[in-house]
């Protein structure tokens, strides 16, 4: 069948919570880990649904015969930051280097254009390098780093900031 790129709907909210779990547990790329986000099912369905026809926030997911591989998101950022908008994403480990991350990436990117985005920023792990090749492939350039932006079991992480110019 192959992966279906999607905006999220109210009715994904369980999926994308249990998905969250899991990439949570796989990874220590995320803000969180294998507990996940703090957000009910109904919480969740209510922040898709404030979202839906939204000009300056999506969630877009990737899925496999149903099953939430993969989700991405832009929030425009507010006030005299409204020309910009922060960007994340992530894919279960097991659809890694599988274009996934890309082609959500590519969604991203039309709808930034589509309503007016002039930048997008995200945060990445120094050391996470594949990701980083992602983004450059993209365009995004590196414009600094945060050297302890996780602490990870006492251990400080490095982050770099990376923004996109849209033209």
């Amino acid at each position: 069948m192959g992966i279906i790129i999607e905006k999220a709907t109210c009715e994904d909210s369980a999926g994308i919570l249990q998905y969250l779990k899991q990439i949570g547990a796989e990874t220590d790329n995320l803000t969180f880990g294998a507990e996940g986000l703090p957000f009910t099912n109904e919480s969740e369905a209510a922040y898709i649904s404030q979202i839906e026809n939204s000009c300056d926030d999506i969630m877009l997911i990737a899925k496999e015969d149903g099953k939430i591989v993969g989700n991405a998101s832009l929030s425009r950022l507010p006030r005299r930051m409204k020309h910009r908008g922060d960007f994340g994403v992530s894919v279960l480990k097991e659809y890694w280097n599988k274009g996934i991350g890309g082609q959500l990436l590519l969604e991203i990117i039309k709808f930034a254009k589509q309503n007016s985005f002039e930048v997008i920023d995200l945060q990445v792990r120094s050391d996470n390098l594949s990701a980083i090749h992602l983004y450059e492939k993209f365009g995004f350039k590196k414009i600094g780093t945060h050297p302890a932006f996780f602490k990870i079991g006492g251990k400080e992480i490095s982050f770099d900031y990376m923004c996109l110019r849209i033209q």
